[in-house]
């Protein structure tokens, strides 16, 4: 037995000496992964990065799956969409796990992001990740847009009529720019052609390209840690961070378990509530898309309605588009914006605590605003969260000023 396993670790050390002459897999697995040392104290905010990588595989592989038997013709899409539910083996499993996992990734974007918040990843040296990061986000929004148009049902539709008009504000060059989106005139088969290309080439290799780039750029910088210090300052005689441990296999039997939580509630999810009440899945897409008849309240999917309420809360239409791109756009400047001179919330003074947390408020609450007819008390609700969303970032520079911050350890706080 001892000689057979032998033999086999002589020939798989040979195969893999004759991989690594001719690709580095041993050296980029080294860098990337049994050799990139993050923090000991890693908490359970770090684990949705992993998690927004499982949902980008979840997407990819059900989205092949789904072309494989979608139809992008308006007058066949909706169709399509049925028979995959209703005659294709498996078929509504591969679409619920579709449509469900887009709401789980935004969740654990979202989340991802509010993490990057809390511990400052965002500031220096980690300002070009973060950015990469912002441009992952804007790019998952195209991409979700462009989903959404695709079952050609009556909230596809008559959403993509309102976002797409949007651009018609822009002075000169508005009414061009819409009829060149829409490919037409009109909402039309040419325009559901084009959001499938962008939807399923243009858009997921954009995604896929951004993704490597930002974990390639991480992985330079180091990541960060709960406490912001950097373990880069403190290291052994062979050059190991004293605070830090192997990515794998010591985070990734972490994240294994993280993961496998995370697909238990998605699971959960995707088969006893995949419209979760109208939030997952509008219940007026469950109807094909009629140019004759208009919903009587059209709100977009629930991870685009914070913004779709600062639209609303303007009532000139130009100006709303304009603080709507502001909103999605200001979370870039966050590197520049704050001013502390230390980056976790555990070393921040009130000022900033507070601040934080007015801006999750606002967060929600304009998401859950933008479901909402816009009339009466529901649009001055709107303006009022909008300015607290829109204070958080402007009012930054001054408040992380003068915001009274705690000493930082020299090395992260672990308790084993």
């Amino acid at each position: 037995m001892a000689r057979i396993e032998s033999e086999v670790g002589t020939r798989t050390g040979a195969f893999m000496k004759w991989i690594d002459d001719r690709f580095p897999y041993t050296e980029t697995m080294k860098y990337h992964v049994t050799e990139y040392y993050a923090s000991k104290n890693f908490n359970w905010w770090y684990i949705f990065g992993v998690l927004a990588m499982v949902m980008l595989v979840i997407q990819l592989v059900s989205g092949i799956f789904l072309t494989m038997n979608y139809k992008p013709s308006a007058d066949d899409a909706f169709a399509s969409v049925e028979y995959i539910m209703r005659d294709v083996e498996w078929g509504w499993l591969i679409r619920y796990m579709h449509s469900t996992g887009a709401s789980f990734f935004f969740i654990v974007v979202y989340l991802h992001m509010y993490r990057a918040m809390l511990y400052g990843s965002y500031k220096k040296p980690r300002e070009l990740v973060w950015i990469i990061g912002m441009l992952i986000f804007l790019v998952l929004f195209a991409e979700a847009f462009a989903g959404y148009l695709l079952p050609w049902g009556q909230m596809s539709y008559w959403g993509a009529q309102v976002i797409i008009s949007l651009f018609g504000a822009i002075p000169v060059v508005g009414e061009a720019l819409v009829e060149i989106i829409r490919g037409d005139y009109a909402i039309s088969d040419i325009t559901l052609n084009r959001f499938f290309a962008l939807h399923v080439i243009v858009l997921p290799l954009a995604l896929v390209g951004l993704v490597f780039v930002h974990i390639v750029a991480l992985h330079h910088v180091g990541s960060n840690n709960p406490d912001g210090v950097d373990i880069k300052d403190h290291k052994d005689a062979d050059g190991v961070p004293l605070d830090g441990i192997a990515f794998h296999p010591y985070h990734t039997t972490k994240d294994l378990v993280g993961i496998i939580v995370f697909l238990m509630i998605f699971s959960a999810v995707m088969f006893f509530a995949p419209d979760m009440g109208g939030y997952f899945l509008e219940h007026a897409n469950f109807e094909a898309a009629n140019v004759m008849a208009t919903p009587e309240h059209i709100a977009p999917v629930w991870y685009f309605t914070p913004f779709y309420a600062i639209l609303r809360a303007v009532p000139d239409k130009l100006w709303g588009a304009v603080l709507m791109g502001a909103s999605v756009m200001l979370p870039m400047f966050l590197p520049w914006l704050d001013r502390a001179r230390v980056k976790s919330i555990r070393y921040r003074g009130w000022i900033y605590k507070t601040a934080l947390g007015l801006f999750a408020v606002s967060f929600c609450t304009l998401g859950w605003l933008g479901m909402q007819p816009a009339d009466g008390i529901y649009v001055l609700m709107a303006q009022f969260f909008s300015a607290i969303y829109f204070a958080f970032f402007l009012a930054m520079p001054y408040y992380t000023t003068i915001d009274k911050t705690k000493p930082v350890p020299d090395r992260v706080t672990y308790h084993g």
